[in-house]
């Protein structure tokens, strides 16, 4: 099975993170058979920041997704707010899973109340409407960020890593039963919160 790995953002560096973090997973699991195909977005932001990068992120992603449809199994969206999902998933005509709706699913299925962890507090009122087009009342998703933006983050993950603990443990004292760290440049911190 291949599966395109699909990073909205122009960072290279970001695709070859998040594609090293998917294989050590697959690896765990046991999938020897998945294939994963790193894809960096070819225009568009470096990492997505605003609704005008998120905009043309989704171009950019729809870009991609017709250029490899036929060559893969199955399509990740690895950026978090997925850009363009829905038509994605039309364009593609095979599974297309975009990251805030896979996990946000998962931990809602086993959770009542959620928060949501990311870096820029531009984010948030994207992922309120976000999570709010999905069905997700607000009561159930509590979106929080910090400062930093994922950009940032990703560059120098030690100097966030506290305020992102302060931040999580601010979300449980507030009624969240889980926390879902959100954005590509958070990619592979959660092991150590």
């Amino acid at each position: 099975m291949r599966i395109l790995l699909l990073n909205g953002n122009t960072d290279s560096a970001m695709t070859e993170r998040m594609h090293q973090l998917g294989q050590q997973a697959l690896a765990r699991m046991g999938l020897a058979h998945v294939t994963l195909v790193p894809a960096t977005a070819r225009f568009g932001a470096r990492y997505i920041a605003s609704r005008t990068a998120a905009a043309i992120a989704g171009h950019a992603v729809l870009d991609l997704v017709a250029e490899h449809r036929d060559t893969v199994d199955a399509i990740a969206i690895a950026c978090f707010g997925d850009p363009a999902l829905d038509a994605a998933r039309e364009l593609a005509q095979r599974p297309v899973a975009g990251m805030a709706d896979a996990s946000l699913s998962i931990a809602l299925a086993t959770h009542a109340r959620v928060a949501l962890l990311t870096g820029g507090t531009a984010w948030v009122p994207m992922l309120q409407e976000f999570a709010a087009s999905r069905g997700w009342p607000a009561e159930r998703v509590l979106v929080r960020a910090v400062t930093p933006t994922g950009d940032m983050i990703a560059r120098e993950p030690e100097r966030a890593l506290s305020l992102l603990a302060e931040a999580a443990g601010a979300a449980i004292a507030e009624g969240a039963e889980a926390v879902v760290l959100g954005g590509a440049g958070l990619a592979g911190l959660a092991p150590r919160l």
